[in-house]
């Protein structure tokens, strides 16, 4: 299921590279945020997996145009412990792990 609570572009220029940044805050409690650039149109996932490696939640799923973006999630519904999320565009892959506490 999507459960997002907005995913903006952040409209500052053309990005040179992927890159997915770490997400802030961090450790946070219930809703954060992730910042995501790609430097083309790319098919585009961010997904956020549990310490068993289970998707837990899809942020971003779609083509995106060139550009900077910053997804909101609400984890309100998940339970304390460590996350991971990855973005997948074109190519590129990366992984970062997560803490939400209550």
């Amino acid at each position: 299921s999507v459960n997002t609570t907005g995913i903006s572009n952040l409209g500052t220029g053309l990005p040179r590279a992927f890159s997915l940044s770490q997400n802030y805050p961090n450790p946070f409690n219930p809703s954060t945020n992730f910042n995501f650039s790609i430097p083309k149109s790319s098919n585009v996932t961010l997904k956020v997996f549990d310490m068993l490696g289970r998707e837990v939640a899809l942020l971003a799923n779609g083509k995106f145009e060139a550009g900077t973006y910053r997804v909101d999630w609400d984890a309100s519904e998940f339970t304390s412990g460590v996350y991971f999320y990855t973005l997948s565009a074109g190519d590129y892959h990366e992984t970062k792990k997560m803490i939400l506490v209550k």
